[in-house]
């Protein structure tokens, strides 16, 4: 990541260029550049027609942007020098329309046949919650492999190690953001993700469920170079008391003059929690699961299916440079904004992308198993059972595991997998003292249905 470079001040431009100037560059530069794109200074200045001064046609970008900019002033303590502010240029407003038209409109993928009771039940469990999990703790540092953190979480064996229990935490944690979706936002709960997600799983003498007290912290980039110095504990129960109050806040009423988009805000939350950084450790795992929170309590219930750790993760450079970009040019959460949005546009096309294809492979695994005469004797947890053991010979199911994919209770899951194995179309291991039932895919499961 190249080191991100401070623009001028505004008052430190005024004061080298006369009016007329500046009004004629404001006749060509504004919010954005003709590609829809908000772009900071240091990528700006190379966008620049040759014959005009860059740092002039800075200062009219930045006074299009201030002209349109919304002061988020409820964020800020009153000795903040100053407060965070954001826009929604035309290009923005057109991601939040798409995302908005996949998640809910005429498109939306939630009105996919995909989505019946049970795939609700089970694609949750499998898509967000396991793989929010797996690489919210990635993101942290945790070194399990994705296949490894995945059997931990479907057998809920107890973690082995520290990458082991951050994935464990983290997907105890996905599971209560989902269930506290009812309530408002206040410190308790707050503190209370925290603590889950922090549970055995600390870096530092941070205490999980509690903010920090010390202010010897702050946030390095690649070069060692301080990026981010947080507020000073002293502040912070302010601070985390407004940021609650805003989340609180009705901002969505018909007819409202201080309209917030709920994908705006839920980020708005992530970044001051990761700006704020109330904690010693865990602060990010915690924005994240505060995003998802504000996002379901909005009534976004599709977000329960989409995992953004994973495109995070994928490219943390640029969400390191977007918080950056933030910072350094008078708080501008656009820039946030824009890289957040983009993550959950790919999100949300990722989903349609594997609803498609789990659809495809459903469609072909029913074509193929209807021609046979056992095949129709079975329930369609059965057959979803069928289809990963037709796929993975030599799988091993337990009743834990068949409980956790399928999102069904473990009485049912033992039914299924007993009466398959009857059926003489899956194997049974013997259990060991201590130890679960273990049921086999075979090798030769096609000639047995």
């Amino acid at each position: 990541m190249a080191r991100v470079r401070v623009p001028l001040s505004m008052e430190k431009l005024f004061s080298e260029f006369p009016p007329e100037a500046v009004f004629k560059a404001m006749k060509t530069y504004s919010i954005t550049n003709s590609k829809g794109e908000y772009l900071p200074w240091d990528k700006f200045k190379w966008r620049v027609k040759k014959s005009d001064n860059a740092e002039l046609a800075w200062l009219a970008t930045k006074i299009a942007r201030t002209n349109v900019s919304r002061n988020l002033s409820e964020l800020c303590i009153i000795n903040d020098a100053s407060c965070f502010k954001a826009c929604i240029p035309d290009s923005l407003q057109a991601k939040l329309h798409y995302i908005d038209k996949l998640t809910g409109g005429s498109q939306s993928v939630s009105d996919h046949p995909f989505f019946g009771k049970q795939e609700k039940n089970a694609y949750l469990v499998q898509s967000l919650l396991m793989e929010e999990a797996i690489t919210s703790s990635q993101l942290e540092g945790a070194s399990t492999t994705r296949k490894v953190a995945k059997e931990m979480l479907e057998s809920e064996r107890q973690p082995q190690n520290k990458s082991e229990q951050m994935i464990a935490n983290n997907y105890r944690l996905m599971k209560r953001a989902v269930s506290l979706k009812s309530d408002e936002l206040n410190i308790p709960l707050i503190l209370e993700l925290h603590e889950i997600a922090t549970h055995n799983a600390i870096d530092n003498d941070a205490v999980p469920g509690e903010f920090r007290t010390s202010d010897d912290i702050d946030i390095r980039d690649q070069y060692n170079d301080v990026a981010h110095v947080p507020p000073k504990a002293s502040s912070l129960q302010e601070r985390m008391e407004k940021l609650c109050q805003f989340a609180n806040e009705e901002h969505g009423q018909l007819n409202s003059d201080n309209f917030i988009h709920p994908l705006v805000k839920a980020i708005i939350l992530h970044f001051m929690v990761a700006y704020i950084h109330p904690f010693g450790d865990g602060n990010g795992r915690t924005a994240r699961a505060l995003f998802y929170w504000f996002m379901l309590k909005s009534g976004y219930w599709l977000f329960e299916y989409v995992s953004i750790s994973k495109l995070i993760q994928e490219k943390r450079t640029d969400y390191d440079q977007a918080f950056l970009y933030t910072e350094t040019d008078d708080n501008d959460l656009t820039y946030f904004l824009y890289h957040q949005v983009g993550i959950v546009v790919n999100a949300v096309d990722a989903l349609r992308d594997y609803i498609e294809r789990k659809q495809k492979e459903i469609f072909e695994f029913m074509n193929w198993v209807e021609k046979s005469s056992v095949a129709k004797a079975l329930k369609r947890g059965q057959l979803d059972i069928l289809k990963e053991a037709v796929k993975n010979p030599g799988r091993v199911f337990t009743v834990k595991t068949v409980a956790n994919n399928l999102g069904c209770n473990e009485n049912t899951a033992r039914t299924y997998l007993n009466d398959l194995a009857k059926r003489d179309l899956l194997l049974v291991g013997k259990a060991s003292k201590g130890k679960a039932m273990r049921y086999i895919a075979p090798a030769d499961l096609a000639e047995r249905l």
